[in-house]
């Protein structure tokens, strides 16, 4: 099989950012029941964080440059990417076991679900493509042409649209899921890097990594409406679920990173908070409740936990080399005594979903 070399969000792109890290601990996030998944690219890992104590419960090991990830919506599995071997590898919640992997195109970057779970996709950042994974026969079933270098991918709500941010060019994709056709290229700005909707569905968020800002389009018009500065160098974004707040997370780059998170009022599309949480801000996520962020900081080997309310860290939990993606599950992660789990891949001459 072709070996690949593995780029990550603030991307060895043009925008630049490579990674490496050191790491922390911390105390328990109140009445928040669930887990915390983190894909460890340049540990070739992933950690799993109970979100109840904020303390890991095991790293599964195997997955060669897991850039990115994503929990089902059902919670009983979790999906990631293999950024070194082209894969997306579909793991058991429960067990931690393998279900099965399926060929992606090349440099895969993002992988996200369908929100009634059937459907996979993932972003092809050297073939400037989209991979669609029906999960039931765990098969690639078409690829898509988007933008140039393909990157953060979110769908709508209702399932109709998946927005890709194409992070070597200027516009956001538009894919109607009914045909697997990309229909409409927005005009955004300079290198968007990832989207995240509201959760009614009407505007999606992105980051414009070398603008400093997040911009906000009108899904029904498909219009840009406006941007807003943030912190150097966003990369991730995440919409509160009570649709409150969109969270930047701004990473900088190696030589010169950044480390907070920019909190939006959705009313007001205005800045009305800025935390520190440390090097190399990348990945957010945010539980259901909205009471606490998530954000993988990429060059220091941890994931901070933020009291949105409060704007304050309570806690910063170790996990692998390079945190990138991260996702929750509203499911405890089962217990285990192993501390390390290794993942057993199938060979490449049984893998599944040749595209």
């Amino acid at each position: 099989m072709k070996r690949i070399r593995v780029v990550s969000v603030g991307l060895a792109l043009s925008i630049g950012v490579a990674l490496l890290i050191s790491a922390c601990s911390g105390t328990a996030s109140p009445a928040v029941q669930g887990a915390v998944w983190v894909a460890d690219e340049y540990g070739n890992s992933i950690t799993v964080i109970d979100a109840a104590s904020n303390q890991v419960v095991t790293t599964l090991t195997g997955i060669e440059g897991p850039h990115n990830l994503q929990v089902a919506p059902d919670g009983k599995s979790v999906w990631a990417i293999s950024g070194h071997d082209s894969l997306a590898v579909m793991i058991d919640a429960a067990t931690y076991q393998v279900l099965g992997t399926v060929m992606t195109g090349s440099e895969p970057a993002h992988i996200i679900l369908s929100p009634d779970g059937e459907t996979v996709y993932v972003t092809n950042g050297d073939e400037d493509s989209v991979t669609v994974i029906d999960v039931a026969t765990l098969q690639a079933i078409t690829t898509i042409p988007v933008g140039r270098f393909p990157h953060g991918l979110r769908a709508s709500p209702d399932g109709k649209w998946v927005y890709v941010a194409n992070a070597l060019a200027t516009t956001l994709s538009v894919i109607d899921t009914a045909t697997n056709i990309n229909v409409a290229e927005i005009e955004v700005g300079q290198n968007p890097v990832q989207v995240g909707f509201s959760p009614n569905g009407e505007f999606v968020y992105f980051s414009l990594n070398a603008e400093n800002a997040v911009g906000k389009v009108d899904v029904a018009t498909r219009q840009l409406i406006g941007t807003v500065n943030v912190g150097v160098g966003p990369i991730q974004v995440f919409v509160t679920p009570d649709n409150r707040y969109v969270l930047a997370a701004n990473q900088g780059t190696k030589d010169n990173p950044s480390s907070t998170v920019s909190i939006i009022d959705t009313a007001t599309f205005a800045v009305v908070g800025t935390v520190e949480t440390d090097q190399g801000a990348h990945g957010v996520v945010i539980d259901p409740s909205s009471q606490y962020a998530y954000i993988s900081n990429i060059f220091a080997d941890n994931v901070a936990v933020l009291d949105i309310a409060a704007r304050k860290v309570i806690a910063t939990v170790p996990s692998g080399t390079g945190p990138n993606g991260i996702s929750f599950s509203t499911f405890a992660p089962p217990s285990t005594a192993a501390s390390e789990i290794p993942l057993e891949l199938p060979t490449m001459d049984n893998m599944n979903g040749q595209p």
